[in-house]
């Protein structure tokens, strides 16, 4: 009985920044899981690799701008129904309050606001008219908890993500449709990355001593968060948190 109730098996979802890194995972995990999968990036070959390491049969990928509405729409439209959406594209921006610049948060909230706002409106738009309810997860950060020195334009945005997610889970609850978020620790994906191998070793030797559980994430430790809320194991879960972090933030 618990082990089924992670089954998608006959439900579709639609996944935003799915050509790699905690995206792609999500996309391979949940179609693992028995969904139909919509993979949206602007990464058209990363979208292609992700596919084949999902299985083919299992995923649709679609090129698209997130920031762009109408190009979401159309994606949505095409899945027939949707079940479940896992908003995870994001990019990073790291300066200091002092030196951040206009086209810097315009940038990041562009893509890590605005585009969650777009695919969670249209996405909960269509739940509402199909009538039968679904899940939709947001993707915030551990930034909006530490308050990591040179993340202004990024925690700005992922604390702004938590509101939408509160807000839509009240706004929607009534229709049977769940909202919740992802906030990860630091994990090991191409946008974390440092050019200089030194460099990364460095950071997470640092994110490492200060996570109780001793490591770094995984893009599937985050991907296994997203498929429990996604499932009917998470049915009686909105409006909250979900914080795969090692242990580094432990809010109330």
């Amino acid at each position: 009985m618990a082990v089924k109730a992670y089954d998608l098996s006959g439900r579709t979802a639609f996944v935003t920044g799915a050509a790699s890194g905690i995206g792609r995972a999500c996309a391979v995990l949940l179609a693992e899981a028995g969904a139909t999968v919509h993979a949206a990036d602007r990464d058209a070959r990363g979208l292609e690799d992700t596919a084949a390491l999902a299985g083919r049969e299992s995923v649709r990928v679609h090129p698209l701008d997130v920031t762009d509405r109408t190009q979401l729409r159309r994606a949505l439209a095409s899945c027939g129904r949707l079940d479940v959406l896992a908003a995870v594209a994001g990019i990073m921006h790291s300066s200091p309050v002092l030196e951040t610049r206009d086209e810097d948060l315009d940038r990041v909230w562009a893509v890590n606001f605005k585009g969650v706002l777009y695919a969670c409106q249209e996405a909960a738009g269509l739940m509402i008219g199909q009538g039968s309810g679904g899940s939709i997860v947001t993707m915030a950060s551990g930034a909006v908890d530490t308050g990591g020195a040179g993340l202004l334009c990024y925690g700005v945005a992922k604390a702004a993500v938590v509101q939408l997610t509160k807000t839509l889970a009240t706004e929607v609850g009534p229709h049977g449709i769940r909202v919740n978020a992802v906030a990860p620790g630091w994990v090991r994906t191409p946008m974390t990355d440092r050019s200089d191998p030194a460099a990364q070793a460095r950071v997470e030797s640092s994110m490492t001593r200060l996570a109780p559980l001793g490591r770094v994430g995984e893009p599937e430790d985050v991907a296994h968060a997203v498929l429990y809320l996604a499932s009917d194991a998470s049915a009686f879960v909105t409006g909250q948190i979900l914080r795969p972090n090692g242990g580094v933030a432990m809010p109330w």
